[in-house]
């Protein structure tokens, strides 16, 4: 990711997010301080603008980390009257930590948690929603989509995460598991006719869907 952008637009972008809660900023400094990746704070403000947007109160997270983004969502799901945000991570122990976090910014209650593979809790909970954000291990990104699809409601709103991946989708020489799966999920979504698509090109990139049909 670095040099995917000139340092002072990243400085300029993140100096113009307004954190809807000071907490935030102690959960990027521990992602500085320890080379944890979350989307920061560029994209998470956008996160938050696109569930405020689309009035999204049914939220559901496929790899969730230690609760940076959902910390995110779920304060527009907060501000749009409230909801359920779904927190899923394979570590026990990263989802305590999320849950800390979260009842610090007392969004508690819009929570529910699980532990295990992002995809396969996602059938086994079985539900609709209204926004679905993807950032699992890449090579699983094209079985993800189906599923995705299934659960989301129409007009309803997909993210997938890490979609530039540091410039590697573009460099023809890498043939990777990884990259090859992103791309390929870019190919299956761009061209789905049953979405509208679009790749937001912040961070590392940010694939967008909104699905149109059953």
């Amino acid at each position: 990711m670095d040099g995917l952008y000139h340092p002072a637009l990243t400085a300029y972008l993140e100096g113009l997010v307004e954190r809807p809660h000071p907490l935030l900023l102690e959960m990027e400094q521990r992602a500085a301080e320890t080379n944890f990746p979350i989307v920061g704070p560029v994209v998470g403000q956008l996160f938050y603008w696109l569930t405020r947007l689309t009035g999204a109160r049914r939220v559901f997270e496929l790899g969730s980390g230690y609760g940076y983004s959902t910390a995110w969502f779920a304060l527009a799901v907060r501000d749009n009257g409230g909801g359920v945000v779904h927190h899923t991570v394979w570590n026990a122990d990263l989802s305590r930590q999320a849950q800390a976090y979260l009842a610090r910014m007392g969004l508690g209650d819009l929570m529910t948690y699980h532990v295990g593979e992002a995809v396969e809790t996602l059938q086994r909970v079985g539900g609709e929603y209204d926004l679905i954000f993807c950032d699992i291990d890449k090579a699983g990104y094209p079985a993800s989509l189906p599923v995705v699809k299934r659960h989301l409601r129409v007009g309803g709103l997909m993210l997938y995460d890490n979609t530039l991946w540091s410039g590697r989708v573009w460099d023809a020489q890498d043939t990777s598991e990884a990259t090859e799966a992103i791309r390929t999920l870019t190919q299956q979504m761009t061209h789905d006719p049953e979405l509208k698509t679009v790749l937001f090109p912040m961070r590392d990139g940010v694939l967008a869907a909104i699905k149109l049909c059953p």
